[in-house]
Order: structure tokens, then C-alpha cells, then sequence
């Protein structure tokens, strides 16, 4: 029997709400909790959550921001579980089913599965992600600095009492989104995760609508929807340090100053060189690009194929014709280059 409940975070993504909310009423077990954090919207969000009536638990706040919106729920909710559902993504019928028989099997704080993205409209791309494969002890790991191959928020389930160890986050100018961040990056030093290595839901990408690979700009290499990758990469510093601090006052650890995360370094990568002169390239290859390819070489999730391949694939940034390695640069730094589209 289910004990989860789905949350929703909403902000104005009205648009896309009622497909979230039936996917979660949907689900194969008819016991899970649906709750829609609506954070201030001022699009018709309001009237959408109202229609569903008492068969969602709905709680509107004032435009406060991720992070208040899962320190609300976690206030409010009295499962043992909970996904947060993005207002804009999906799950399947099955999600749930699945995710609690992973807790299930074994001691989890956290069950972890794919995503497949999706295009505006909600057509498949051929992508799922997180693409790397869960391998060794997250905790240990991330006890060495290095960020784990996560989904992004919405393919990720927790143990409730591992959650309120890190949560409530501190909000300010500074932390306003980003919350997934904490869960994902938290929990795992209570226990263990268990990685689902199948689709059990979808992430929809629409900061980009209308515009394809080659049509300029960061357009081309954008994926998330909250944050361009530039911006992502530069906040993940301010989030890591705001998880140092939580972790070293909650649970008595102390993390390094340093995190090592190849999507971080790949989107820097990206915004540096794509449709960048060639004597730019060069001087990243020869002057800055030893962070990269850190997290390329020394990266405990990779095989060693894997790592050949994308060093080879940087490589082919230092070539004097722009377009293959803008070709390259896209193909390493979105993986929607990937997929066909």
C-alpha cells in the first residue's frame, strides 16, 4: 500500500498544471496524496487548481520562491514518501508503484529514476536523462566532492525523515529556486540510493520553443527551464556552499569547499566556446580547461569509453572550421543534440 504523497510546485506554469496534476491522480495506486504548492501565480493557475477540488490538497502562498514552497510541504505532509512533481513535467501510471517497491527491497532515503524529455507539445525526443549510470556509495562520493548523476527534481523520491534533516533551507535574494538541489544532493549523506534504470516519468523543455540546434545564441545549448546553463552552473557554487553549512550544523560533517560536477563544467564549457574565435578556444584548451577535464578524467560515474569519447569530442573544439566545433560544443553541452531533433 502507497504511503507517498506528490507534490506540485506551480508558478505560473498554468499551461502545462493539468497535465501534472492528472498524471499524479492517476497513478496506478489510488492511495497516493496529491498537493499543489501554488507559489503566488498570476496567470489562471488559481482557477485550475480549484477545479480539482478536495482531490488535491491545495495550499496557495505568496510569491516566495522553490525553496519556501518545499519547506511548506514539508510542513504539511504526513506521508513517508514524497515526489516533487515540477509543474511542468509528468509522471507515468506506474511511477509510484514502482518507486515504493524500491523502498521496499532494501534501506533507501532516496529512489531515483529516468525521465524522458519531452518538447513543448509533449513529444518524446529520443533523451532520457540523467544519461551516466548510478555507480558506489553517493554518500561517499559526495563526501568527496563529487555530484552524482541525478534526474532532475521530478524523477527523484524521498524518505520524508531524511528530508526534514536537511530541509527547511534557508530563503533569501540569493536561494530562491533551486530546491531540488538540497534534496538531491542531501539526502543521499543519510543512506543509501536506489536507481530505477527506466523511464517512469517526463521532463518537459520549453525555454527554447520554437527555435532549433544552429539558430543562434544559447538557444542551442539551453535545456533546463528554470535557469539558462550558465547561470545553473554559477549558482550550483552558492547552493553548494549553502549545503556545507546546513550539513556541517545539522548532521556534523563537513564537506569540502569544492564540488566536482561535469554538467557545471560542461555548461561553463559551452557558453565559453560555442561560436567562439579560434585563438579563444585554444587559450581555454591551454589555460583553463583543467577543471573540465577533471571531471572528465577522474570522474567515478564514467567508463573509460566514455571518458576517451568525450575528451575526443572536446578535442575537435580546437579545429580551425567553426562549424564542427560548434557541432561538438553542442553535442557535449545539450542532450537534446543528441536525440535526433
Amino acid at each position: 500500500m502507497s504511503n507517498a504523497t506528490i507534490v506540485i510546485c506551480n508558478y505560473n506554469y498554468a499551461a502545462y498544471l493539468p497535465v501534472a496534476i492528472d498524471s499524479a491522480l492517476t497513478q496506478s495506486v489510488g492511495t497516493t496524496r496529491v498537493m499543489v504548492i501554488d507559489d503566488g501565480s498570476t496567470d489562471n493557475s488559481h482557477e485550475i487548481i480549484q477545479q480539482y477540488g478536495d482531490r488535491i490538497t491545495a495550499i496557495f502562498q505568496d510569491n516566495r520562491g522553490q525553496v519556501a514552497a518545499y519547506n511548506h510541504a514539508l510542513d504539511q505532509i504526513d506521508s513517508t514518501h514524497v515526489i516533487f512533481l515540477d509543474a511542468d513535467d509528468l509522471l507515468h501510471p506506474d511511477a509510484v508503484k514502482e518507486v515504493m517497491a524500491a523502498f521496499g527491497s532494501g534501506d533507501f532515503v532516496k529512489v531515483q529514476f529516468k525521465l524522458e524529455v519531452m518538447t513543448v507539445d509533449g513529444m518524446g525526443t529520443g533523451v532520457t536523462v540523467p544519461q551516466s549510470s548510478l555507480v558506489g556509495d553517493c554518500g561517499k562520493l559526495l563526501r568527496q566532492g563529487w555530484l552524482y548523476p541525478s534526474p532532475p527534481g521530478s524523477g527523484n523520491a524521498y524518505r520524508v525523515e531524511a528530508l526534514r534533516c536537511i530541509f527547511p533551507v534557508p530563503v533569501s535574494a540569493d536561494n530562491v529556486y533551486g530546491a531540488d538541489f538540497y534534496a538531491i544532493y542531501g539526502v543521499p549523506l543519510l543512506g543509501n540510493v536506489c536507481a530505477i534504470d527506466r523511464a517512469l516519468g517526463g521532463y518537459r523543455v520549453h525555454r527554447s520553443t520554437g527555435r532549433k540546434p544552429g539558430a543562434g545564441g544559447a538557444a542551442d545549448l539551453a535545456f533546463a527551464n528554470a535557469e539558462d546553463s550558465l547561470a545553473g552552473a554559477r549558482k550550483a557554487a552558492t547552493r553548494w556552499a549553502i549545503l556545507r553549512e546546513i550539513v556541517h550544523d545539522r548532521l556534523g560533517e563537513t564537506l569540502p569547499v569544492r564540488f566536482f560536477d561535469f554538467s557545471s563544467e560542461k555548461a561553463l564549457f559551452g557558453n565559453l566556446l560555442y561560436r567562439a574565435p579560434l585563438a579563444r578556444r585554444w587559450r581555454w584548451f591551454t589555460k583553463e580547461s583543467g577543471s573540465y577535464f577533471h571531471t572528465v578524467i577522474a570522474n567515478p560515474f564514467w567508463t573509460l569509453r566514455k571518458k576517451m569519447a568525450v575528451s575526443c569530442l572536446t578535442a575537435l573544439c580546437l579545429v580551425p572550421f567553426a562549424s564542427l566545433s560548434d557541432r561538438a560544443v553542442r553535442y557535449i553541452a545539450n542532450p537534446l543534440a543528441r536525440g535526433g531533433r
